[in-house]
């Protein structure tokens, strides 16, 4: 088997720590307003988080989509962290920094490992 789930997983990695660098330090401003304006618009907190992880999600798919010039592994790579994500909100595990990269590397790199193993 390729290498290629690992590379994935660390792309993706990268990628949720580029999200976080662009929408809390450049965009922060911008991202409040946003999540202002849905509040309003959706009048729940679970609703805006679920549009939150929705934005997120879809910036996974745009840049893994860009750099493995697939949209196949955009898409899943996106639909996997996207999981990791809520079912981690929901168990209401609360991790350091690091807890929760190795959390995600773990978890996502076993299903690409199970996806391009089949």
């Amino acid at each position: 088997m390729d290498l290629i789930w690992f590379y994935i997983a660390v792309a993706l990695a990268v990628s949720d720590e580029i999200h976080s660098l662009i929408l809390w330090r450049v965009f922060a401003d911008f991202y409040v307003l946003l999540a202002g304006i849905l509040w309003e618009i959706l009048q729940t907190n679970i609703a805006l988080w679920i549009v939150h992880e929705g934005i997120e999600a879809s910036f996974h798919f745009i840049l893994l989509s860009i750099i493995f010039f697939s949209v196949e592994i955009g898409f899943i790579a996106a639909v996997v962290h996207l999981i990791v994500d809520l079912l981690q909100e929901l168990s209401g595990i609360k991790n350091g920094w690091l807890q929760h990269r190795a959390f995600h590397f773990v978890i996502e790199s076993a299903v690409f490992i199970l996806i391009f193993s089949i």
